[in-house]
């Protein structure tokens, strides 16, 4: 993961690694990765942090001092003694003491901690009540800039931490690490916003209702937080893992650094140049900037010189739509070197979706290893690197755009129409971004709660019609009309369908007569509805009377008329009650 310390604004890219080009292929991958021009990518705003080295060590009171007495000359340091743990401390949360020059301090019964690099608030409980430690007046109400969190388990439980927080727990080497990094953290730094987000696309809620929650349980770093119908990302915490792109069915988030436009532009060039330079079954392999750079130059001469290195800022940072389009721009093969420190959170959703591209492109009747998630310490996929072209399939030439699923669209069609072995659909997992959407025409009302909270126009009405129509490749399977739906009446499929024109026309998925008001004529609900009506307020004791059942069969304006009619009607009732 991307930190500030990695990322200052003054930190120079080191040259991408030299690579043998002792053959016809090795002379072509020379010229792809010329052609690749990373200058022409469209930039992204940056992230500022600033710290001034304000720390604060959490933790029993031996280990948080042994700590301070380290950063003390450096560093600004606050000892948080965790109450219970100091004989000092007990009941006396908040009470400072002086440890001479550079280190103070304070008994705290810490209860939460949160922030990042230069903004760190800690809260206490002081007489059974949460009250804000830092800022306040304690700290001079401000912040802390770093925080060293020695307790197990720590109070920041996310998969990969923010940034300035470091939690070695019981592991010497961590807590080594941990007091070598932090003195480093005190100055201004920068880093990318790693992400764009487009609430119009956005397949989290409708209607108080929650659907798609793929990205925040695909975030590592717990950046993403649901504000209801819509998310919210906090660039201080995003650190650039990329797999919230990656789950995102509908494209609302997407990588900014580089664009998925940009990055496909730029490896369709150089897999248009490999070839052109005489290239033979060409494969691209995608790495990490970090520990996938380092492993391709200590590697270099092993690697088969058909295999052109393209690097990422995380792996994550390419998704389904660049590794189906890399293989319509010709790759004979996609390796995604997953370095060993990814997250698991990152790996499982990567396999995920390989499953899904694995599944769809089986299903046009491609093999298996066109895509290949390859572990570091683990070499063995590099000896089965395709050396021939056992395909024959015409390189696509479509222009990638920002639109995730338009990108999975172009490959998909210029691939299936190449297809060794087309079928008609294959069946997808759950949680897959394609499928139908089934219902029960015996329960369905239509009353169009589907239609009110569907995200992405898959479903709509028929306008002065009693229609439910269903428009497949727009459904990106988030549950909402499911969850919705008073009747139940709702299930969806996930599953690929392959012919472009059934994907994208409206089909019809129910349908009813409209009911006719019995005293103005005016169509105002569907026979099912009425009936529906009819059967479930049989047994109520305010429509025991004939007036009343006929009332049900009235438009809203005839209905009102009705009951004040005569001065009966509404009367007639409350005397029965």
């Amino acid at each position: 993961m991307s930190t500030p310390e990695t990322v200052a604004a003054d930190a120079e890219t080191p040259a991408p690694p030299a690579l043998p080009d002792t053959t016809a292929n090795g002379r072509a991958r020379r010229a792809a990765m010329l052609r690749v021009d990373t200058g022409a990518r469209r930039p992204t705003s940056l992230v500022s942090y600033e710290s001034t080295g304000r720390v604060a060590i959490i933790g029993h009171a031996a280990n948080a001092t042994a700590a301070a007495e380290r950063l003390k000359d450096a560093l600004d340091c606050t000892v948080l003694v965790t109450a219970g743990e100091s004989p000092e401390s007990g009941d006396a949360a908040m009470q400072p003491s002086s440890e001479g020059p550079g280190v103070r301090t304070i008994s705290a019964a810490v209860s939460a901690v949160r922030g990042h690099l230069g903004a760190f608030e800690v809260d206490v409980i002081v007489n059974e009540e949460t009250q804000p430690l830092a800022p306040s007046l304690l700290t001079a109400h401000r912040p802390f800039d770093i925080v060293l969190d020695l307790c197990d388990p720590s109070f920041i439980g996310a998969e990969v931490p923010p940034p300035g927080y470091f939690a070695p727990r019981r592991d010497p080497h961590a807590l080594e690490h941990a007091v070598e990094e932090i003195p480093g953290l005190v100055g201004e730094f920068e880093k990318p916003k790693y992400f764009n987000y487009n609430a119009d696309i956005c397949a989290h809620g409708r209607s108080g209702i929650t659907g798609c929650t793929r990205c925040m349980e695909a975030c590592p770093t717990d950046a993403i937080r649901s504000l209801e119908e819509l998310i919210e990302v906090d660039p201080f915490l995003c650190q650039g893992g990329g797999s919230c792109t990656t789950a995102c069915p509908t494209g609302a988030i997407t990588y900014a650094y580089p664009a998925v436009s940009d990055l496909l532009t730029e490896l369709r060039g150089a897999l248009a140049t490999y070839g052109e330079a005489g290239g033979g079954v060409p494969c691209v392999l995608l790495h990490d900037a970090e520990r996938g750079r380092a492993w391709v130059g200590e590697t270099a001469e092993s690697l088969p010189e058909n295999l052109i290195p393209y690097e990422l800022e995380e792996i994550g940072a390419a998704g389904l739509e660049a590794w189906l389009a890399l293989v319509a721009y010709g790759a004979r093969q996609v390796v995604l070197w997953c370095p060993a420190n990814v997250p698991a959170s990152v790996k499982s959703e990567i396999e995920h979706q390989l499953g899904i591209a694995g599944i769809i492109l089986e299903g046009m009747g491609y093999p298996k290893n066109l895509l290949v998630c390859a572990d570091e310490g683990d070499d063995e996929w590099i000896s089965a690197v395709p050396a021939s072209d056992a395909l024959d399939v015409e390189r696509a030439s479509f222009a990638a755009v920002d639109e995730k699923r338009t990108n999975i669209r172009l490959a998909v069609d210029h691939l299936y129409a190449r297809a060794p072995a087309p079928v008609d659909h294959v069946a997808l997992n759950r949680g897959a971004p394609f499928g139908e959407v089934l219902v029960n025409r015996d329960t369905c009302t239509l009353c169009m709660a589907c239609v009110s909270v569907c995200p992405a126009s898959a479903l709509s009405d028929g306008g002065n019609e009693p229609k439910l129509k269903f428009i497949e490749w727009n459904c990106v399977q988030c549950g909402l009309c499911e969850t919705a739906c008073p009747e139940d009446a709702i299930t969806t499929a996930p599953r690929f369908l392959f012919d472009a024109k059934q994907r994208r026309e409206s089909r019809l998925l129910n349908e009813d007569t409209p009911f006719n008001c019995i005293v103005c004529g005016k169509a105002f609900a569907t026979t099912s509805v009425i009936e529906r009506m009819r059967e479930k307020l049989s047994g109520h004791w305010m429509f025991q009377k004939p007036e009343a059942v006929e009332r049900l069969e009235m438009c809203e304006t005839c209905r009102v008329k009705d009951m004040f009619k005569d001065g009966g009607g509404l009367l007639d009732v409350h005397d029965d009650a």
